[in-house]
């Protein structure tokens, strides 16, 4: 079975991040992956995790101004400086609070648009790749449902910008739950790029809950990635339907376990 990973943006979310950390911790958690962490010091993180002997894996850029729609930079023409200080950001917090990836988030773009920002995208990407060598950039397709306008919401389009940038610690972000949604037929897409994927995470389809309901039978899941050898972890960035703890009672229910 895999070994799976606290996504801290979403679990525990009644608690601060420090909180949070210790939680994940004492739920067996080995690793843990965070969202926007950026007004917690990246040295203390450091401190709790290595406090908790707890992987940090990743983070994402920052977003914006969500208020106003914003959700990310990189394939917005008209804020290439902001992208490059997001994208710094997220370098310096990761080299100092140890985690080793980092998801580059592409922005809101207009349908007229597309063609312009896959070009500005792919040449961010180059920098990302380039500014963090030591470092794995991350991309991840959002389905249209969640956030309308997205610059991209399926694999076949993170794998060509990925083939065009050719760069090695340029992978996919393969999240089930995006996936499910936006395409489907997730079993033949795992196989088909496998040697591309750096990370995988999973909720529920459609609800993004608990993985234990819904259209996606996530033990299918699980035996294939082992079947092919996957070798990292599977972030938990699911939305509890009422308490954290309570809602793990899936991970016995699926026939898995944390301790691995």
């Amino acid at each position: 079975m895999p070994r799976f990973s606290a996504n801290l943006g979403f679990l525990w979310p009644d608690r601060p991040l420090l909180e949070r950390i210790d939680a994940a911790a004492e739920a067996g958690f080995k690793a843990i992956e965070l969202h926007w962490p950026y007004n917690v010091p990246a040295e203390v993180v450091r401190e709790a995790c290595s406090q908790h002997d707890l992987i940090l894996l990743g983070l994402n850029t920052a977003t914006g101004d969500t208020y106003k729609g914003e959700f990310g930079f990189a394939a917005l023409e008209e804020r290439r400086d902001d992208f490059e200080a997001s994208l710094d950001q997220a370098i310096a917090y990761a080299r100092l609070s140890g985690a080793s990836s980092i998801h580059v988030m592409a922005g809101v773009v207009a349908a007229d648009g597309k063609e312009n920002a896959r070009r500005i995208f792919a040449e961010n990407l180059v920098l990302a790749g380039k500014k963090a060598s030591d470092l794995t950039i991350l991309l991840e397709p959002i389905n249209q449902r969640d956030k309308p306008g997205y610059f991209y919401s399926t694999i076949e389009e993170a794998a060509s910008l990925i083939e065009e940038v050719d760069l090695p610690n340029i992978k996919i972000m393969f999240d089930v739950y995006h996936v499910g949604v936006s395409e489907g037929d997730i079993l033949t897409r795992i196989r088909k790029y496998l040697p591309r994927i750096g990370h995988v995470q999973i909720a529920a389809v459609p609800s993004r809950a608990e993985p234990d309901e819904g259209e996606i039978a996530y033990p299918a899941i699980f035996e294939e990635l082992d079947r092919l050898g996957y070798g990292g972890w599977v972030g938990c960035e699911y939305k509890p339907r009422a308490g954290t703890e309570e809602g793990l009672r899936w991970i016995s229910a699926l026939g898995t376990s944390l301790q691995k």
